[in-house]
């Protein structure tokens, strides 16, 4: 007999809980969630694959090379350009782009030779510094490497971050097949006191495939030791003349967009 009241209790104080609920959903506006402002700029996308957008700084088209220089001594860069392609010249070194950034979004395409010749690290080695932080081989690169049924250590092949990040897959193609790199960078963040406060990351799509998930890196590309974290604001993109005696490496459709720092 005692138990009927509390039962009848804990059914009263549910429907009261679901009341109270009922009237607070009839009293939210759908207004309330809504945003109307800022406004979101407009961009046109490219009418082609691989073309770019209209808010796109264009780094290279096929046409000239006045957005770039030799790395070494700031002059023109040397590198021959022929039927829309940008072709590496190992004699005048590496090349960067006459304008630093700093967050970018950044589109390029890449081809190996058909007739590529050697195995591993000396098959079209190549690279896309993605913050040239000095001369040489200073900076943040992403490998570029003929990634079809070639065996090298994982953390140098293709799409890797060099000696830092493997690619999640192999998305390659075979040599005389453009590649396709798609990335967003975000550039370090040190303080005031120069120490660093966040690392770079890269997100990387190879072929339309996802192979760099906002990795970190540790810091500036080493070929052996511990990467360095140099403070730095901006810095150019720089494409990499690599030393190694396979055919030479071509590049098409370069452009970047530039992106608002991290918060």
């Amino acid at each position: 007999m005692k138990s009927k009241p509390l039962v009848l209790t804990a059914v009263m104080l549910g429907l009261g809980g679901l009341c109270v609920g009922s009237q607070a959903l009839a009293q939210a506006k759908p207004e309330d969630t809504e945003l109307w402002k800022p406004v979101p700029a407009v961009v046109t996308p490219a009418k082609e694959a691989g073309g770019a957008p209209s808010d796109a700084i264009v780094l290279f088209d096929g046409g000239d090379l006045k957005e770039w220089v030799a790395t070494q001594d700031k002059s023109a860069a040397g590198w021959t350009v022929a039927d829309g392609v940008l072709t590496v010249d190992k004699t005048r070194g590496n090349i960067e782009t006459r304008r630093s950034f700093r967050d970018y979004q950044l589109h390029l395409e890449w081809r190996i030779p058909a007739d590529i010749t050697g195995s591993g690290q000396a098959r079209g080695n190549s690279g896309v510094f993605l913050a040239s932080t000095g001369p040489g081989d200073r900076g943040y690169e992403l490998q570029v490497l003929d990634p079809y049924q070639n065996p090298t250590y994982v953390n140098g092949q293709a799409a890797s971050l060099y000696k830092q990040h493997p690619p999640l897959v192999n998305a390659g193609r075979k040599p005389g097949e453009w590649q396709v790199y798609d990335v967003v960078w975000r550039a370090p963040v040190f303080g005031p006191d120069g120490a660093l406060v966040s690392p770079a990351t890269a997100t990387v799509l190879h072929n339309g495939v996802l192979v760099q998930d906002n990795a970190a890196f540790a810091g500036e590309t080493v070929y052996i030791g511990k990467p360095p974290s140099r403070p730095f604001t901006s810095a150019p993109i720089k494409l990499q003349a690599h030393g190694d005696p396979s055919a030479p490496i071509s590049f098409r459709n370069i452009w970047v967009r530039e992106l608002p720092p991290r918060s």
